[in-house]
């Protein structure tokens, strides 16, 4: 038998391009709007942004969980992430590439090539990922140092 998650979102529109999503067991609701460049609202998080969102986060969690459960020290992660929407003929707009751009900040030098083995699986496993069609690019940078207990 499988096994089943289901998540729950509700949208609200505010008016004009923007409006409210909650999710169930979040505390707050998120402001989303139409990004500015389809006459939404400057300065607030749209479909395009949360979907890329998803994806960074998504791939950021699955290897740092693959990491922990690989025993790999990590001293640091952080990641940015670019899309590119583009009216495709026949197809309206859509994202063609995703670039996923992680920095993985090490604990020890001699972990870079099971560090570079997690990574690639981090890609495989990370659900959003698998779930879109848009072709999706990492490009990690792996470096080492000391870590920072505590923190």
């Amino acid at each position: 038998m499988s096994e089943v998650h289901t998540y729950r979102t509700a949208a609200r529109w505010t008016g004009r391009r923007s409006g409210q999503v909650e999710a169930e067991g979040v505390a707050e609701p998120l402001r989303f709007s139409a990004p500015p460049e389809f006459q939404g609202e400057a300065g607030q998080w749209s479909p395009e942004t949360l979907l890329l969102a998803a994806a960074n986060t998504c791939f950021l969690t699955t290897f740092v969980a693959i990491a922990e459960f690989s025993k790999l020290e990590l001293a640091g992660v952080e990641m940015s992430a670019e899309a590119h929407l583009e009216r495709v003929p026949g197809q309206g707009y859509r994202f063609t590439e995703m670039v996923l751009r992680p920095v993985i900040v090490l604990a020890h030098d001699a972990d870079r090539e099971k560090a570079a083995r997690l990574l690639e699986k981090a890609e495989k496993s990370c659900i959003v990922a698998r779930s879109l069609e848009t072709p999706l690019r990492v490009e990690a940078t792996l470096r080492t140092e000391a870590p920072v207990h505590g923190a």
